[in-house]
């Protein structure tokens, strides 16, 4: 039995000692072009895949993003959606639910962007921390303000992830909790639980795509 509710994002609970290692069982999920004629299944990744490339090209101009950079927020998005939905299955690791996780996706990719950004766009970079129009008194704040929010990206993008699961896992574990069937109310606690399921499933989509457009975003504000 669990001592608290947030015992469920221990990795030592866990009953079969997996951990960290779900993380990388996706790609095994994944299918492989081993057929001459597409399953299903890799038709819709294949439709997934163009309307994904369509939505983070919008975001780039062609000047200085190279061709195919938009690899790394499709595959940013599988990985995070993998992880997201298997976490719903019992007696599995919620990954996604640990800033460890979350800030070891976001931050090596912020920092990239900043340090392509700071050596390659310098004179861009600075401009960019004063807006057009700002009057010459709110100048030092302005600086101050747009570094700070530049700095937090990363956090902001980690937690946002990482807080929306933990908050989704807490409430099936409380419906959990109160599910007996030698209680009158099971049957409409069950329907309750079966709801909640296919909402955090969706949750687990929203937010992988929040996370990769987000960081593509973040991206494009170079171009």
């Amino acid at each position: 039995m669990m001592m608290s509710l947030f015992s469920m994002f221990d990795p030592s609970t866990i009953f079969f000692q997996l951990n960290w290692t779900l993380m990388f069982i996706c790609m095994f999920f994944f299918p492989f072009n081993f057929w001459i004629k597409k399953s299903r299944i890799s038709n819709m990744i294949i439709l997934i895949n163009n309307y994904l490339n369509n939505e983070f090209k919008m975001l780039f101009s062609k000047s200085i993003t190279m061709k195919g950079s938009t690899i790394i927020f499709i595959t940013l998005f599988y990985f995070i959606l993998f992880n997201n939905i298997l976490s719903n299955f019992p007696y599995t690791f919620c990954c996604s639910a640990h800033l460890t996780f979350t800030l070891a996706i976001s931050l090596p990719i912020w920092l990239a962007i900043m340090i392509y950004s700071w050596i390659n766009l310098t004179n861009f970079m600075f401009s960019h921390l004063l807006p057009n129009g700002t009057p010459v008194m709110l100048m030092p704040m302005m600086v101050m303000i747009e570094t700070t929010s530049n700095l937090i990206r990363p956090l902001a993008l980690s937690i946002r992830l990482s807080a929306n699961l933990i908050a989704g896992h807490l409430l099936m574990n409380l419906m959990g909790n109160n599910f007996n069937f030698n209680k009158p109310y099971w049957m409409m606690i069950l329907i309750m639980q079966i709801l909640f399921l296919s909402f955090e499933f969706m949750i687990g989509m929203i937010q992988s795509y929040v996370f990769s457009i987000l960081m593509a975003l973040y991206s494009s504000e170079i171009n």
